[in-house]
């Protein structure tokens, strides 16, 4: 199973950040074909079948990816660096979201909010374990920031949940996150 995770975590890579790795091509909505996904990773050396790659899928603590309907077709569903459409549905969040940053990342939250730097937008959590869970991923020293998401949407921000429920949205201006 230790396999799965090196492989989920190269798939990751490949359906977020660099389908150009093994010569992927995703569509505008970041789907990929999943024959061509298991013979491209194949070929670069890495043993994968969709038995597998169903396991994966569907294992994935995160809910990382999603297959549609007739499992001919996968993509990641949040977390890209690249541009695609995940054709998100604007929802309303409630009151109060979370996001988990490193410490040393304060100063700067304080001056410029939270940007989304090289992803497509910023990730905000529904409760507090999950934004730990993320600031502790890269960082010993971790915060977690309390989103006054209330007073962002009067002012008319946008939201959108992903399948696997991170809340997203363009930016968080400092004035609406409670340090």
């Amino acid at each position: 199973m230790d396999n799965d995770v090196k492989l989920g975590r190269f798939i990751s890579l490949i359906l977020r950040h660099k389908p150009e790795t093994i010569d992927l091509k995703l569509d505008k909505n970041g789907w990929a074909n999943v024959n061509e996904l298991i013979k491209k990773i194949s070929k670069s050396g890495r043993e994968i079948d969709f038995k597998t790659l169903e396991r994966i899928v569907n294992e994935n603590n995160k809910k990382r990816y999603s297959f549609n309907d007739e499992k001919t077709k996968i993509r990641a569903v949040q977390g890209h660096s690249i541009k695609v459409n995940l054709e998100l549905k604007e929802v309303i969040p409630p009151a109060i979201l979370y996001h988990g940053t490193a410490f040393k990342n304060l100063e700067s939250i304080k001056k410029d909010g939270i940007r989304k730097m090289n992803r497509q937008y910023v990730h905000l959590s529904m409760d507090e374990e999950t934004a730990k869970n993320v600031a502790t991923r890269h960082s010993g020293k971790y915060i977690i920031l309390e989103i006054d998401t209330e007073s962002m949407l009067k002012e008319n921000y946008k939201f959108y949940l992903s399948e696997n429920k991170v809340w997203l949205t363009d930016f968080v201006p400092s004035k609406f996150i409670k340090f």
